[in-house]
């Protein structure tokens, strides 16, 4: 007769865990957990969540739509209090996690990608500064005259979720190296924003608030100075920015950027020092277990190792981008989305002064604009010798680019509402980026479709770029 199993053997289940529960679990989680792996799913909640605002603020529930964002939402502690909109808080707020992503990828593609080395970065900065320069012009050409030059921003900004996911939609179409681009031109299109933000969109300004920011931006450098590797303890300082930036007049949310790029870049063990330090833990904690009468307590040294040390394999801004990732793909954005795109249709008056105009110029600067912007600004850059076109990627390639670069969404309604006070000109603007964008999605779309045959035999990617290409 066998002995009884040790359950300790069985290390698949957790202790006190029913097998049949854990199987149910899992049984319901894998199809989620397929669909985040999808590339274009990012896009697909986003757009889900745009239709739904849509409907939402078009329905007999009207009301309701727009009485939960402006519902108050706030703290008490003793005499103090912060009490502010729930839309200001997801634009103000959880934003800031955005965009602290962004400055995230901004970092990483400084230190190790496509903004690490002149060459690689000529071409994509070409592409990006043609594609935010000609949307300008256009909007400015119509719009000069009226009432609504503010917004010259809207039509500058690219969607990443929604502009992969396009891509995505195309499949084997499109070569690795042509993804890669578009990334790179993302990113630079969102450094463009922030600064159009910082420097165009931002009221007033105060040094006392500047130097509230400073005295963050100061704590977390002092922090990385000495060592401090927790990113909790982070928190404090960069609530400071934030708050610095909210006194001074600049838009609080662009503290995430600028926490994002002093993220270190460099891991400080690496894969060689991890092994190495991962091999020493292990064997120290071998050492202990093996010893009679030892108390479990003596192991939690060689696991505070193991643990230090698959933190630090990796660096900070790459382990802290993919943690943060699906909160900001599949929360954050769709609920920004959820809350700025509700435009309710019978109270935007194309009609009134600067409206119309002001949608034409964002709806051609999206879908017109932008692809010319970057299809003109690469030509030149290639034909002056300054950048060289990817293996694999042609003209017809970057064409297909540029349309996709036209969906702005995200950014666009962001400077939309940054831009417009005024409510017929800001439902006016809500309404052409969702037109503009969609507009310029389909045109990606089918121009992709019968511009892009494929990789040419023979066009192979680095690994890099594989890897790059993958992630998307």
């Amino acid at each position: 007769m066998s002995a009884p199993a040790d359950p300790r053997d069985n290390l698949s289940l957790p202790p006190e865990s029913w097998a049949p529960a854990v199987q149910a679990k899992d049984a319901l989680k894998r199809p989620l957990e397929r669909f985040l792996h999808i590339q274009a799913s990012s896009g697909i909640v986003l757009f889900a969540c745009a239709v739904i605002a849509l409907v939402w603020a078009n329905s007999p529930w009207k009301e309701s739509y727009h009485h939960l964002w402006h519902a108050p939402v706030g703290l008490r502690l003793g005499p103090w209090s912060f009490q502010q909109s729930l839309h200001f808080v997801i634009n103000d707020i959880l934003m800031v996690i955005f965009f602290f992503v962004v400055g995230l990828e901004i970092r990483r593609e400084m230190q190790h990608g496509e903004l690490s080395e002149l060459k690689r970065a000529s071409l994509p900065v070409a592409s990006a500064l043609g594609g935010m320069v000609a949307p300008a012009v256009i909007y400015l050409a119509l719009n000069l005259r009226g009432g609504a030059v503010q917004g010259w921003g809207v039509p500058m900004a690219t969607d990443i979720a929604f502009a992969v996911g396009v891509l995505a939609l195309l499949g084997s179409r499109v070569p690795a190296a042509l993804r890669v681009l578009l990334l790179a031109l993302a990113i630079i299109d969102d450094i463009g924003a922030i600064l159009v933000i910082a420097l165009f969109y931002s009221t007033g300004f105060s040094l006392a608030g500047l130097g509230v920011a400073l005295g963050g931006v100061a704590g977390i450098v002092v922090l990385q100075r000495v060592g401090i590797r927790n990113p909790w303890l982070y928190v404090l300082p960069g609530f400071l920015v934030w708050l610095g930036l909210l006194l001074a007049g600049v838009h609080p949310t662009l503290a995430g950027v600028i926490i994002g790029m002093l993220t270190p870049a460099r891991p400080w063990f690496g894969t060689e020092g991890f092994t190495k330090e991962a091999t020493e833990a292990l064997a120290e904690f071998h050492a202990v277990a093996r010893r009679p009468g030892h108390d479990e307590h003596d192991l939690l040294s060689s696991l505070d190792r193991l643990r230090r040390a698959r933190r630090e394999a990796l660096a900070p801004v790459v382990r802290l981008e993919a943690r943060l990732n699906p909160w900001v793909a599949f929360g954050i954005m769709p609920l920004f989305a959820l809350a700025n795109a509700g435009v309710t249709l019978d109270s935007v008056e194309l009609g009134a002064p600067g409206a119309t105009l002001e949608a034409i110029g964002i709806v051609v600067g999206l879908a017109v604009g932008k692809p010319v912007g970057v299809l003109v600004a690469s030509y030149v850059a290639v034909k002056l010798g300054w950048s060289v076109l990817p293996r694999g990627v042609d003209f017809r390639g970057l064409a297909v680019v540029g349309l996709v670069a036209g969906v702005g969404f995200t950014m666009a309604l962001f400077i939309a509402q940054l831009g417009f006070h005024e409510p017929t000109l800001l439902g006016a603007a809500k309404l052409a980026v969702l037109a503009g964008s969609a507009i310029a999605g389909v045109l990606a779309s089918v121009a992709g479709r019968w511009l892009l045959r494929g990789p040419a035999p023979g066009a192979a990617v680095s690994a890099d770029e594989a890897e790059r290409s993958t992630a998307l």
